[in-house]
């Protein structure tokens, strides 16, 4: 839970659910559990369970409390869409994103088949950005589950990239974010596979942020992708740093 975040394309995290479960190559080196893991077992902290699944029920109103306009992306240290979240717990953070109109709230999630599935059941406000992350060609599909959901802004997060994406169905979606895996252990990611997706995402209108080549030392590697910095995001939209 922070009011402001080092991740690139956000201003500030919001957490009503903390911890998750590994599912896809993308989760091996997981932030967040690295982070959440020091804490286990110290009383009173927010991590005192590790990175076990928590609902923060008392975190709900938060958002309310932040009177100037923030991008919030929204349970950096989990997956909202996790298989034992309640659907009646989503239903609540998505209400208090639409009472907090003045904020823009960006969700992330690899499990997409249950974004599609529990879609119907929420009301989704034009402040709400929805994602799908996707590591290697072999979950193109979860672009295509994030598709039928009605987000006003749909996006990818191809972070970490591990591999060639290919051709990407890039229909219905509003913003790609590709970036290369950090910290230690981390897989290399290679410089071709970017520009393909920077290619396409020219060719299709679609906004890229480039937000990292990683690395054991990400800082030292930087974000310079051919001379440049690359920070377009969805139309209107212009990011406060």
């Amino acid at each position: 839970m922070s009011e402001t975040s080092a991740i690139e394309w956000t201003n500030s995290t919001w957490n009503p659910v903390t911890g998750c479960v590994k599912i896809s190559p993308g989760c091996k080196h997981c932030y967040a559990e690295t982070f959440a893991e020091r804490w286990r077992g110290i009383p009173g902290h927010p991590y005192a369970q590790g990175f076990d699944l928590r609902l923060w029920p008392d975190r709900l109103d938060l958002p309310l409390t932040w009177k100037k306009p923030r991008t919030i992306f929204v349970n950096s240290m989990s997956d909202l869409f996790h298989e034992k979240v309640p659907l009646a717990f989503i239903q609540k953070v998505f209400h208090t994103m639409q009472r907090a109109s003045w904020h823009t709230f960006q969700i992330l999630t690899k499990r997409s088949e249950r974004l599609a599935a529990l879609a119907p059941e929420l009301d989704w406000p034009s402040n709400v950005w929805m994602g799908v992350s996707i590591e290697t060609d072999k979950y193109l599909w979860r672009a295509d589950h994030l598709r039928a959901v009605p987000a006003a802004v749909r996006f990818l997060s191809l972070e970490p990239l591990l591999g060639p994406l290919g051709t990407i169905d890039l229909s219905g979606i509003h913003w790609a974010i590709v970036g290369g895996e950090s910290g230690p252990g981390a897989r290399p990611m290679e410089a071709n596979w970017v520009r393909e997706i920077r290619k396409q995402c020219r060719a299709e209108g679609v906004p890229f942020f480039f937000k990292q080549w990683g690395g054991v030392q990400k800082k030292r590697n930087g974000r310079v992708l051919d001379g440049r910095t690359w920070d377009e995001m969805p139309k209107g939209h212009l990011l406060e740093v």
